[in-house]
């Protein structure tokens, strides 16, 4: 469990985060969403750790990252999977080699349990015999299936997404999104997501804050959104026809 008290943010006397409150549990896909500069990136980059904050708790399983020693961090840095915009895979490596990284950098394993458990989670993320291709080789739903291999490999307690469907046509996101929920559920992980695809808000949005203006303006699921009567909500996820047709067959319910 992340839990998030009081959490400012700015930069150069610019407030970015202005005293947020969040709670984010395993099993649960979370997804923070909003318009540009709405805070969002910072949010996910503050928690992670990327950023200090100026003010607040950011408490990982009831430790506040504050009052962690040296080790704390260190083994709070292994117990966190990112999968990045993009997916950030290194072009000169290979497969195999791109989800050994981690491994690598984090344990002590020897090279044949370092080769096992990367067997396994590209098995998991229906990889097989992937290892000794480039990334330059796959697709884009491929590539993003060999970053949740990486960040999975270490077993994570902590899975952090910004834009994980970013670059991808609709269908190959819904297999991406679907795949981490499953992971999720599976590995009893506690699961934020940054994003802007409102597709994802309909298929895996268990829990999702919005934020405007730096604030936590309206939290809830993937229900609850198309019955809002927030209207800075309504205004950010109802700007195409579709959603406009979705949220009147709910509020007809």
């Amino acid at each position: 469990m992340i839990e998030i008290k009081g959490l400012h943010k700015g930069f150069d006397g610019t407030p970015i985060l202005k005293g947020i409150d969040a709670v984010f549990e395993p099993t649960i896909t979370s997804l923070i969403i909003g318009q540009s500069g709405s805070g969002k990136t910072v949010f996910l980059k503050t928690m992670l750790g990327l950023h200090q904050p100026d003010s607040g708790i950011i408490s990982f399983n009831g430790k506040s990252t504050a009052d962690m020693s040296i080790n704390e961090k260190r083994q709070l840095k292994q117990d966190i999977g990112m999968v990045f915009q993009g997916s950030a895979l290194f072009d000169s490596l290979t497969v195999e080699e791109n989800v050994m990284f981690p491994l690598k950098m984090f344990t002590k394993q020897s090279k044949e349990e370092m080769l096992e458990r990367v067997n396994f989670v590209l098995n998991r993320v229906n990889l097989v015999n992937s290892n000794k291709k480039f990334p330059a080789e796959l697709s884009g739903g491929m590539q993003k299936r060999v970053a949740i291999a990486r960040a999975i490999v270490t077993k994570p307690k902590y899975l952090f997404c910004d834009e994980p469907n970013s670059g991808l046509d609709p269908r190959t996101a819904i297999v991406i999104d679907n795949l981490i929920q499953e992971i999720t559920d599976e590995y009893k992980i506690t699961t934020v997501i940054n994003t802007h695809d409102m597709n994802s808000v309909m298929e895996i949005g268990e829990k999702i804050i919005f934020l405007k203006d730096g604030y936590k303006e309206w939290e809830g699921n993937s229900n609850d959104i198309f019955k809002t009567d927030n209207e800075a909500v309504v205004n950010f996820v109802y700007s195409s026809n579709l959603f406009k047709k979705v949220r009147k067959l709910y509020q007809d319910e």
